[in-house]
């Protein structure tokens, strides 16, 4: 009896994680159809040309699946930490150093070095870079109680001033002109396709890194201590958790898969650091991490979808005569009604677990003396 009770309320917190995020989805495409209906669009043609232009052919799905690696790969920047407590938002910054360390590592192994060798040194310098980056956040929350949200905000500021002193400065091509960039890595260090398809190796990237981390947060002994740690830090403290290595560890990894992707952008899509690494993909990846409920199996599908609707921008524009920011709107609307989602959780009588009905008093039958 007692496994039927447990097992029925995993069963209700299971479709509440899944009803929720649905119907946040649904309306936020209802508000998106409202506002193409006022800027003189037709919203169910809006629709159609989303979906055909993101899952409607195979070299669409194609465009969705080069734009979902990235956001895999930011999105557990957010998810990892959520499970200690920590909101951060700093994937855009994690993922402009990542891409930094990848083009040093690329130019500097690059010219001796054989292609796997290149691929290799550039993806661990992407991820330390990212991990630190992050890895400092995590620092700063700990041992000065300095709020994780606003440092690691801030810091996505400072990864593109770097960025663009960099590239402007002491790593520029000459002739880059009218966009600064660095030296372009050897082409033997690029990110190859996959087999028949324009999808580069990124994908699998992200793949394997949703499935790792949902193996070591819900699986392992580390994510148990890090969960715990995220229910309350004061009982961890308490039962002699390491909170602090905990969270310096968590976040160190969360900026490693940022550090990847910003890796993976340069190996396989611009072949150089630029402006363009700058592209929006870490702050979707908050997004992806909050629709996912931090979940990182969630997130691989959640970025799929997210970049599907990324890649119809172009579309639009050309079909319908919207802007191309028009899908960034659209990206708004879902992460504020989203956000505001986060409040029905628990509150829906529909899956609340029903109070036990208590026996009546039974009826005494001693005789009053």
């Amino acid at each position: 009896m007692v496994r039927v009770m447990v097992r029925y309320s995993q069963w209700r917190k299971t479709a509440e994680a899944i009803a929720i995020p649905i119907a946040a989805l649904l309306f936020s495409l209802v508000l998106f159809g409202a506002f193409c209906a006022a800027a003189g669009a037709n919203p169910f043609a809006v629709y159609g040309a989303i979906y055909k232009a993101a899952f409607g052919s195979w070299f669409s799905f194609q465009n969705t699946l080069i734009r979902a690696a990235p956001l895999m790969l930011t999105s557990l920047c957010t998810a990892l930490p959520a499970r200690l407590g920590l909101m951060i938002i700093g994937n855009e910054g994690a993922l402009v150093i990542g891409g930094i360390g990848a083009v040093i590592a690329g130019l500097t192994v690059g010219p001796t070095a054989p292609p796997v060798v290149t691929q290799i040194a550039m993806a661990i310098a992407g991820i330390v870079a990212g991990g630190v980056w992050i890895a400092i956040v995590g620092a700063l929350r700990h041992y000065r109680a300095v709020n994780e949200t606003i440092s690691s905000l801030l810091m996505n500021y400072i990864a593109i001033a770097l960025l663009n002193h960099l590239v402007g400065g002491p790593m520029k091509d000459p002739s880059s002109l009218n966009k600064p960039s660095s030296y372009p890595i050897p082409d033997v260090a690029k990110l190859g396709s996959l087999p028949f398809t324009r999808i580069h190796y990124g994908l699998i990237y992200g793949l394997i890194a949703c499935a790792i981390a949902y193996f070591l947060i819900q699986k392992t002994t580390f994510g148990f201590a890090a969960r715990t740690a995220g229910g309350n830090v004061k009982a961890a403290r308490i039962a002699g958790l390491p909170v602090g290595k905990l969270t310096i560890i968590i976040c160190f990894l969360a900026g490693s898969c940022a550090g990847l992707a910003g890796m993976v952008e340069v190996a396989a899509v611009h072949s150089r650091a630029n402006e363009s690494l700058v592209a929006g993909y870490g702050y979707a990846g908050i997004l992806v991490a909050f629709v996912a409920r931090y979940n990182p199996l969630a997130a691989s599908l959640v970025a799929i979808l997210l970049g599907g609707i990324l890649a119809s921008g172009g579309a639009l524009q050309r079909t319908l005569n919207l802007p191309d920011a028009t899908v960034l709107v659209f990206q708004g609307l879902v992460f504020l009604v989203v956000l505001f989602s986060d409040s029905l959780y628990g509150r829906l009588s529909l899956f609340k677990e029903p109070e036990p009905k208590s026996d009546p008093p039974a009826s005494s039958t001693a005789v009053p003396i």
